[in-house]
């Protein structure tokens, strides 16, 4: 992890989050990313390598008492790929794990 500043900010190619304030800048603009696209990105950068299964990123982004199913966590990935990778068919950063969950390597 790559911290700038406070310590709010992490790097993965073009895209710089910032926890301190909210805030997704890519590429010299900002990302408009919804807030639980935020906690999910926050979950995959606070676990980064790691194999997320769909339950986990449900308890951790949407809390344990949650009951909506696993495709809401695949569309949300999907819309979070779309903002953060630079070529979202190819992922370089989010990735897929088929029939398991998914992965963040930036």
């Amino acid at each position: 992890m790559r911290a700038k500043g406070s310590g709010g900010v992490y790097r993965f190619g073009d895209c710089e989050p910032d926890f301190d304030r909210g805030e997704v800048p890519w590429g010299g603009t900002h990302v408009d990313i919804t807030a639980l696209e935020f906690r999910l990105l926050s979950v995959f950068i606070r676990r980064r390598g790691r194999l997320l299964t769909r339950r986990q990123l449900l308890d951790a982004a949407w809390g344990a008492d949650t009951f909506i199913t696993d495709r809401v966590v695949d569309t949300h990935v999907f819309n979070l790929r779309k903002k953060v990778e630079p070529v979202p068919a190819r992922p370089r950063f989010l990735y897929s794990v088929r029939g398991m969950g998914y992965r963040f390597d930036g």
